[in-house]
């Protein structure tokens, strides 16, 4: 999952990533954005595929950064954004969004286009902090 942060709050999140990749760097990345102490939002147009599978270990890994990071992932972290142009794949992606923002503490959001995904992210980001994610 590398990041770019360049356009911070802004964080594009990428799902295609070769077999030889470091997870460290991602997870560095990630706390470095946390770090920031600003609430930003993460935006992908790469979701993972079916057969994007995590092994036992990086799953447990996972777990364990993400409990870690708990209070941060859900006061910093405003939405995770997927760009997906196809509306059969949107409506399968809801089912999941309730389960994944139980599992990060944060929303998980899906948009048509670049466009409104960016119109969402300005949204999120123009909500007062403190206020209730929706």
């Amino acid at each position: 999952m590398p990041l770019n942060s360049a356009n911070f709050p802004l964080v594009w999140m990428s799902y295609d990533e070769g077999p030889d990749h470091n997870h460290d760097k991602d997870f560095e990345a990630f706390e470095a954005n946390l770090s920031r102490g600003a609430p930003f939002v993460l935006l992908t147009d790469s979701a993972p595929t079916e057969g994007h599978e995590h092994s036992q270990e990086e799953k447990k890994r996972t777990s364990l950064w993400m409990k870690k990071h708990k209070a941060e992932l859900r006061t910093l972290v405003l939405a995770m954004i997927v760009i997906e142009p196809s509306a059969i794949k949107r409506l399968a992606f809801k089912p999941f969004g309730v389960a994944f923002a139980k599992f990060w503490g944060y929303p998980l959001r899906i948009a048509s286009s670049r466009e409104e995904a960016l119109e969402i992210a300005g949204t999120l980001l123009s909500v007062p902090a403190g206020s209730a994610k929706t």
